[in-house]
Order: C-alpha cells, then sequence, then structure tokens
C-alpha cells in the first residue's frame, strides 16, 4: 500500500514540474469528471459489450484535459481495476476468472488515454447519443 502511495505521489509531482500545480489540478478535475461521465452514460446504456467503449471514451476525454487529465484518468481507471480483482478473488477464489477482461479493459483504458480514437471499440448498435 505504502509504495502504491509512492508511486502515485512521484506521478503527481513529475506531471506537475513543467506547469503549475494549478492547471495540473484543475485538469485532473476535469477529467475525474470525463471519467465520471463516461461510467454514468455506461449505466445509462447499459449495452452488453459496450464498456471497453465506454473506457476508452472516458480515458481518451479525460487525457484531452491535459496531463492532469491523464493523470487522473490513469489513476482512476488503474484504482477500477484493482478493485475489481479483488471483487472478483472474493467472488471467485484464485480461479483467473476475469484477469482477462481486466487486462482488455486496461487495453482500452491506455487506448483512449493516448488520444488514439475510442470507437475503435464501439459495439455495432449502440445508440448514437453515446
Amino acid at each position: 500500500m505504502k509504495l502504491s502511495v509512492v508511486i502515485i505521489f512521484c506521478s503527481l509531482v513529475l506531471g506537475v514540474s513543467t506547469q503549475g500545480w494549478g492547471m495540473f489540478l484543475r485538469e485532473a478535475g476535469h477529467g475525474a469528471r470525463d471519467m465520471w461521465k463516461a461510467y454514468s452514460d455506461m449505466r445509462e446504456a447499459n449495452y452488453k459489450g459496450a464498456d471497453k467503449y465506454f473506457h476508452a471514451r472516458g480515458n481518451y476525454d479525460a487525457a484531452q484535459r491535459g496531463p492532469g487529465g491523464a493523470w487522473a484518468a490513469k489513476v482512476i481507471s488503474d484504482a477500477r481495476e484493482q478493485s475489481q480483482r479483488v471483487t472478483d478473488l472474493f467472488k471467485y477464489g484464485d480461479s483467473g476468472h476475469g484477469v482477462e477482461d481486466s487486462r482488455k479493459d486496461q487495453e482500452a483504458n491506455e487506448w483512449g488515454r493516448s488520444g488514439k480514437d475510442p470507437n475503435r471499440f464501439r459495439p455495432a448498435g449502440l445508440p448514437d447519443k453515446y
């Protein structure tokens, strides 16, 4: 746990070294809001096979805010996948169930954060609203 806190703190400091704290924190706040919007849209859409699209879209939108948004997207995405692994461990034991899905989620997260088009993961038939 302590190591993860140190890593997060170091990445925060490194991300801020080229700009002011205020701008970085503003971008991070907007990026966190972008992530929440994608999550809310995913829940509202309730569309089978669309989760990777919403992962990519949330990360893409957040990263477009700048380094603070990209940082927030990474922290939120990593925390979400870590909590899912713990939940799966309690639910399914050490069967490895969900490991592949988590890997694919992280692939979609990184795809979006790198600025690539999230529509790569968009399933056919998902309403245009999303």
